[in-house]
């Protein structure tokens, strides 16, 4: 039987078989498909559509059931306080951003911002990156209005279709495209962590922070990390992206013992706009055995999030589920108490994690850019952390929309003083905006120093 056997099998039915499973009331990997869909591409050419999805069915997954095992253990530990967790990367991946110094600058980031929260804090970190298939995006509405186009497809990420207006018609050949770029991706980063050159790793550059009050002390941290021996552990990460197109989940969903994972991704995430109870994100989400996570905003009651977290963590695992929340600076009073008690009510353990960008968008004045504010994303994440405090609750982590690229002008703020009519020198992303390398790096230790180790906490309070 299945359960007798670890081996993995990949899912090679056709469509219409695929159909017939899904109408059959018992969980399999393609059963979503008779529950709603939202934020999916529906391709025109089926006979294609089907062709490339059975290709990417029998292709080598990209990660391993073990590994999301290992990494649901450390959830786990961050869900208890033990560990914390540091998550970022782009809005939405690049194809043409799958290079050696780019891929390796990303990786550096948030490896380093795992070394200053654990330096600082004392607490040991999981670095969890946005790469390797975050290359789709929800968007609010499937077409926009172009200058000179007229009415196009929204762009929804390089998995789907493209960014110039002559390639916004939905592609089912990129989906092939994305699995060979996150294949690389993650055959690169593995390489470096394993047999790289370490030493820019640790080098955590501050120069841009001079004109902090805290600048002296960053630098402190800084060369203290540099004489810290780069260990395994400071190198371990894991890659993670929201699940939105369903079809090419369950392509690279695979069969070990008696569990199915999704091997796409050590961790997967569903989004605000597809986590309604009855649709097809929740039905496919609850039945892999990967470490999951579910965007929490403001328009989540708290009834229907003490339900979601039953439905989705049903055996009551410890780091099955990780909650997103993304409420937006000043407005997390308001919702997060009630949805911490409908939590505690409902006996299913939780992951937080504090996501402070997705609620902090605005539109810069002077140049219509999309923008965020440092400070409103510090204030969020301060926020968060106190009222979990007060509600005797644990704040797990972060997740952060960043690049590890220093000269990125994409958000406004930190010591490094960007401002809002910069941004229009060095704006890459082709979605949200993300802070750049000496923001996060800021941030980093911002986060870090609200929950100092105890050694440090008591030399604080003696100046």
């Amino acid at each position: 039987s299945a359960c007798d056997s670890p081996g993995l099998t990949a899912p090679v039915l056709l469509l219409e078989a695929r159909e017939v499973m899904a109408s059959t009331g018992t969980w399999t990997p393609s059963s979503w498909r008779s529950h709603p869909k939202h934020q999916m591409a529906e391709y025109e050419d089926k006979e294609l559509t089907e062709k490339v999805l059975t290709k990417i069915g029998k292709l080598p997954p990209l990660v391993q059931p073990k590994e999301c095992e290992r990494l649901k253990t450390l959830l786990a530990e961050a869900g208890r306080g033990e560990r914390f967790i540091v998550q970022g990367g782009d809005c939405a991946e690049r194809f043409m951003d799958c290079e050696a110094e780019r891929l390796e600058t990303q990786l550096k980031l948030i490896l380093q911002m795992g070394m200053i929260v654990e330096h600082i804090s004392g607490k040991p970190t999981v670095k969890i990156c946005r790469i390797a298939g975050q290359y789709g995006k929800p968007r609010s509405k499937p077409t926009e209005t172009v200058e000179g186009f007229g009415e196009i497809m929204s762009f929804k990420g390089d998995n789907i279709n493209g960014f110039d207006p002559k390639d916004r018609k939905w592609d089912p050949e990129r989906l092939l495209l994305g699995y060979w770029h996150s294949a690389a991706t993650m055959n690169y980063l593995r390489s470096y962590t394993a047999s790289g050159d370490h030493l820019p790793l640790q080098t955590v550059g501050v120069a841009d922070l001079k004109t902090s009050a805290h600048y002296e002390s960053y630098s402190e941290d800084a060369r203290a990390i540099f004489g810290k021996p780069v260990t395994a552990e400071a190198l371990e990460f894991f890659n993670s992206h929201e699940a939105m197109q369903l079809d090419l989940e369950e392509a690279l969903t695979r069969q070990s013992g008696c569990d199915y994972y999704n091997l796409s991704a050590h961790l997967v995430w569903i989004g605000d706009r597809t986590r309604q109870l009855d649709c097809a994100h929740i039905e496919y989400f609850k039945g892999i055995a990967n470490p999951i996570g579910v965007k929490v905003g403001p328009s989540m009651k708290n009834d229907e999030l003490k339900e979601l977290v039953t439905v989705l963590n049903p055996k009551k695992e410890e780091g099955r589920l990780m909650l997103i929340t993304r409420y937006g600076a000043g407005k997390a009073e308001a919702m997060l108490p009630g949805h911490i008690q409908a939590v505690k009510e409902s006996g299913v353990p939780v992951t937080w994690q504090c996501d402070a960008v997705h609620g902090n968008g605005v539109v810069a004045k002077s140049n219509k850019l999309k923008t965020r504010m440092v400070n409103d994303i510090m204030t969020e994440i301060f926020e968060v952390m106190a009222i979990h405090k007060r509600c005797g609750s644990i704040l797990g982590g972060i997740h952060l929309e960043v690049t590890g690229q220093c000269g990125v002008t994409e958000v406004v703020g930190g010591s490094m003083d960007l401002t809002e009519e910069m941004l229009t020198k060095n704006y890459e992303t082709y979605c949200d905006p993300r802070m750049n390398y000496s923001q996060s790096i800021e941030a980093a230790f911002r986060v870090a120093n609200e929950m100092p180790c105890p050694e440090r906490a008591a030399k604080r309070s003696k100046k």
